[in-house]
């Protein structure tokens, strides 16, 4: 991983001190003055190093616009990774060129409720392929993805080499224990998003490799690897006693804006409630439903059965208006989805908002309709009537999704209650206990203030629970980074499935009307692993016995 560690090894080293030159525990994004390593060698440092590492190498350092002035819409992990994801999970759309966010999620077929069918000349997978060269890293999806969690390893790996060899004040066994297991979680979610995303990955766990690892292994491995890695942390919160000191040094690695909401300091259970859900999502979302056996569902709801409650803290994300590590107004996916459709980079689908039930408040307190945004460049399914509202409509008591004021935007950076109640109910509806999957689709409609009638003690068979599960899941978890996961294990993205009842905006062979369709037939066609960026395996190509680097679908 030679070029990777290149630009790890830089944004590091810069994370250093992050901490140590801003106030109490606010990131200070600033260039410190090209620090080295051996400034993390102390308590303080190896904090500064543990947070900056997570929070600027992981989510901000690989910018692309930072990397090599390229010109990318957002300014974070979480606008443009996020982003894809959302994109190919068809919750959103974009006309811009930028990183081929607008060819991307463009669907192979559409057909209309008149019969007429439009065909992508330009398949998502051929455009994805061409890009993927060392020489076209602007355009290449491939490379961000990877490059972000690749250097948030990184980061961790570094926490690791370093965190015994320092002098701690206090309780030093609490003290290392807490930057442990910072650093595992932080490695398992890392390999938990290169596993569900790529046909193969890498295991790494030497800081600063200068010799590249030619052995890639398959998603399944790279999945092992990030429950090993959580396993790892959890036993260490398991074996916590001194909770005063870790307090100290967590509040140390979040910082401080951060620390609001659902965003505070966990306590090591609630912890350990985070790691069992991320280990729920790592089954959950890489196998398709049909191959879920009865033993898969079993392990989902004994893990979610542990996972995070409605009081748990979580490891969330905030804004602010300085020194943060995404912005207010392009840090994000809801940032950029938010305002009317012709001004907005990414625009609300229409298939999302299809999803919301009659009278769901969630959907009155976000959305605004306007008159319908008719623009085909570069897609026919990128047309909307509906705008994401900033700050919401005012609902009291229901959730906001997007908030473009510093400081008011919390965004959900691993599991959350919601997707692990889903998660449960999933594994209930499967397993033969449709109505305990019920109640918890209304615990997350209530928690969320939708103000929808109860579903428990509803008929319901196995299909319909399960499609009321389905779109509980797109509305209630957007913008969080799960839509293409469930797009892919559900079938939808695969040639010739897709969906049915699509609603899509189309033009009309005359007139200036656009037409809604209902009955919209929609192919999508995708690739569901992305193959390795070029610019690993050209530099580091692959060992003789190493998994596929490129996918065969």
């Amino acid at each position: 991983m030679k070029k990777q560690h290149k630009i790890i090894s830089t944004w590091v080293l810069t994370a250093t001190l992050l901490g140590a030159t801003s106030c109490k525990k606010q990131l200070d994004v600033q260039n410190p003055n090209s620090p080295v390593i051996e400034q993390a060698k102390t308590e303080t440092g190896i904090e500064s190093l543990a947070s900056g590492g997570v929070y600027i190498t992981g989510f901000n350092g690989s910018n692309p616009t930072v990397i090599s002035g390229q010109n990318w819409l957002g300014d974070s992990y979480f606008s443009l990774a996020v982003g894809y994801h959302e994109l190919l999970g068809d919750n959103i759309s974009a006309e811009a060129s930028n990183q081929n966010i607008n060819v991307i999620n463009l669907p192979a077929t559409f057909t209309a409720d008149n019969g007429s069918t439009t065909t992508n000349t330009s398949p998502s997978k051929s455009v994805l392929r061409i890009s993927n060269s060392r020489d076209k890293k602007a355009a290449n999806a491939f490379f961000y993805e990877w490059t972000y969690m690749y250097g948030l390893n990184n980061a961790c790996n570094n926490i690791l080499s370093l965190v015994d060899g320092i002098t701690f004040s206090g309780d030093a066994a609490a003290k290392k224990n807490t930057l442990k297991a910072w650093a595992y979680w932080w490695k398992g979610f890392a390999y938990s998003k290169i596993g569900s995303l790529y046909y193969a990955g890498i295991i790494t766990n030497e800081a600063n490799a200068v010799t590249p690892n030619p052995n890639y292994v398959n998603s399944a491995a790279m999945i092992a690897e990030s429950n090993k890695n959580l396993d790892a942390a959890a036993a260490l919160l398991t074996s916590m006693s001194n909770t005063t000191d870790y307090t100290a040094v967590l509040s140390k690695l979040i910082p401080d804006f951060v620390q609001t909401g659902k965003g505070q300091v966990p306590t090591p259970t609630m912890w350990i409630h985070n790691i069992n859900t991320l280990k729920a999502r790592n089954l959950l979302v890489n196998k398709k439903v049909a191959d879920m056996t009865a033993a898969d569902w079993g392990s989902v709801a004994t893990l979610a059965a542990s996972g995070i409650t409605a009081t748990d803290y979580v490891f969330t994300g905030r804004t602010t208006g300085t020194n943060g590590f995404f912005s207010a107004g392009g840090g994000s996916v809801a940032a950029m989805s938010t305002g009317l459709p012709k001004q907005s980079t990414f625009k609300i689908s229409e298939r999302l908002i299809q999803n919301y039930s009659a009278g769901d408040q969630r959907l009155a307190n976000n959305f605004t309709q306007v008159d319908p945004y008719y623009n085909q460049v570069g897609g026919f399914t990128f047309s909307t009537r509906w705008q994401l509202v900033d700050g919401g409509n005012g609902i009291d008591g229901v959730q906001v999704l997007s908030d473009k004021t510093p400081g008011n935007y919390e965004l959900f950076i691993a599991g959350s209650y919601e997707e692990n109640e889903l998660m449960k109910a999933e594994a209930a509806i499967n397993t033969g206990n449709i109505p305990a999957g019920l109640i918890s689709i209304d615990n997350v409609r209530k928690y969320q203030g939708a103000g929808l009638a109860s579903v428990a003690g509803g008929t319901y068979t196995l299909a319909t629970a399960t499609a009321l599960l389905r779109s509980e899941r797109r509305v209630s978890l957007v913008f969080r980074g799960l839509a293409f996961y469930d797009a892919r294990r559900y079938g939808i993205i695969y040639d010739g499935v897709g969906i049915n009842n699509a609603v899509v905006i189309t033009q009309p062979a005359s007139g200036s009307t656009p037409v809604v369709n209902t009955h919209g037939i929609i192919n999508y066609n995708f690739l569901d692993y992305w193959d390795v960026p070029a610019d690993e395996t050209v530099i580091n190509p692959p060992a003789s016995g190493s998994a596929p680097v490129k996918n065969p679908n």
